[in-house]
């Protein structure tokens, strides 16, 4: 089923701003006013129920309205809106990937300090002779990763003294490529909530809307 914008108007209608079509919206003009997205770049996406509501490719992050909002069934991966002028999000197969591990929220930025700390593991390893293969961020003893679970079905957050680890994969000359490789990540990281793409930008995902953004924001 594809369904057209007019005929499934009420799935993204409605005055609540937490409501996912409202809420993405306000999401990425927040991410925007940080410097995490510009342009068009970037993406964010949430689950409620049976749904999947997903931010568009081609439209600026500040201006996105509820209308320009794709809703897809989860169960059948078939679109329940498309508005019929824009493009889905390239970013659709890798939120997927998240919901299917028990996200509630997905978001992708490309916010200028992932893309550093990628280049910094990644001149770390030059300098020691290392190969990039399966390195990850590592730190710890720091404030800000108190934040964060410790993992999934785990109990708590990390600590001061813990070590926070966040798998590193290598772009891709397009965004639908990443999937495989942030599907091993994810597998071989199962206590992540994000993964990192080389000079690209990180892929931060949560329970619930509430969780991915603030885990994003630390």
């Amino acid at each position: 089923m594809n369904g057209s914008s007019h005929a499934n108007d009420q799935l993204i209608v409605s005055d609540d701003p937490q409501h996912p079509a409202n809420h993405i919206c306000t999401l990425c003009r927040n991410f925007y006013n940080l410097g995490w997205v510009t342009g068009t770049g970037g993406g964010t996406s949430i689950r409620k129920g049976p749904h999947i509501f997903i931010a568009p490719s081609g439209v600026q992050k500040e201006l996105m309205q509820p209308e320009n909002i794709f809703v897809l069934d989860y169960a059948t991966r078939s679109y329940l809106r498309k508005p019929p002028v824009l493009k889905p999000s390239a970013c659709t197969p890798l939120f997927m990937a998240a919901f299917d591990r028990g996200a509630g929220c997905c978001i992708h930025t490309h916010s200028q300090w992932a893309v550093l700390v990628t280049l910094l593991v990644e001149r770390d390893a030059a300098q020691n002779g290392e190969k990039l293969g399966d390195k990850c961020f590592e730190i710890e003893m720091i404030e800000q990763i108190k934040g964060i679970p410790q993992g999934r079905g785990k109990q708590g957050m990390l600590g001061y003294f813990d070590k926070l680890r966040v798998p590193i994969i290598e772009n891709t000359a397009h965004e639908e490529d990443l999937t495989s490789s942030l599907e091993v990540a994810m597998d071989r990281y199962p206590d992540t909530y994000a993964v990192l793409v080389r000079r690209h930008g990180v892929y931060v995902w949560g329970d619930d809307v509430q969780k991915a953004k603030t885990q994003a924001e630390r």
